[in-house]
């Protein structure tokens, strides 16, 4: 469907493929260790170090400071194979909510002026239209809620950023996607929610889903201790690379 043919003729021959996902470096992108966020805290003190986090973001850039508001994000460049439609689609519908929604990022013009009027007509939405990465972590440790509803994403690595920071992604289950976040509901071991079709009203469905789960806190703070404990180091990933060096090694 993404691929124009080629992904028939991997299928012809897909005992030569095996598929590791990226990891990410946890020196740069935790709570822990991040200089760039208002407040560190870790796996047992994230409930208050993202809440001072929460309330500082929303405090700089005129959200009503409110620590029961959820705050949903987007970190993502504004093209056509993030989902970015899916998103423009509900987005009236999503805003009457009651949540906050802030969204970093650049790419088609479209989109980008789209977002930007946007801030015009909803006081709880703001858009950064920009490559900010220091920014982007403020946001990841201050969000409730990370939307990732790509079109295609052969492994993406914001979702797996957003678990390191406690933040909750909503993924479409397509490619790496679904290879990392475990859906609500379906395990003990859920770290985010994830929808099927490329659909707007199934990703708005999945967002209200998570407004329930949110309005849960013991259920919100187990989903939440289970993506910020997510292992996506590349110690994980550099293992499955050198066992499938060790399976070549027996041929």
């Amino acid at each position: 469907y993404f691929a124009f043919g080629l992904a028939d003729v991997i299928k012809n021959i897909n005992s030569k493929f095996s598929g590791v996902i990226n990891g990410i470096d946890y020196s740069c992108f935790s709570p822990e260790a991040d200089n760039d966020i208002y407040f560190k805290y870790n796996n047992e003190t994230f409930i208050d170090g993202k809440s001072k986090n929460k309330y500082l973001f929303q405090k700089e850039h005129g959200l009503n400071i409110n620590p029961d508001i959820p705050l949903l994000s987007m970190i993502t460049r504004l093209t056509e194979t993030k989902g970015i439609d899916l998103v423009t689609n509900i987005i009236d519908e999503l805003l009457s909510e009651n949540i906050q929604f802030v969204i970093l990022g650049s790419g088609e013009k479209k989109y980008e002026d789209f977002f930007s009027d946007l801030t015009k007509k909803y006081p709880n939405m703001k858009a950064f239209i920009k490559f900010d990465r220091a920014m982007s972590k403020k946001i990841y440790a201050s969000s409730d809620i990370f939307l990732m509803p790509s079109k295609s994403e052969p492994c993406g690595l914001a979702q797996m950023i957003a678990c390191s920071y406690g933040t909750i992604p909503i993924v479409r289950s397509v490619g790496g996607l679904a290879d990392t976040i475990i859906p609500y509901g379906k395990s003990e071991k859920a770290n985010g929610l994830s929808f099927d079709n490329f659909n707007a009203h199934e990703l708005l469905y999945t967002v209200k889903e998570a407004l329930k789960v949110y309005s849960d806190k013991e259920k919100w703070i187990k989903l939440t201790h289970n993506a910020i404990n997510s292992d996506f180091s590349w110690n994980t990933s550099a293992k499955e690379y050198i066992s499938i060096y060790n399976d070549l090694l027996k041929w």
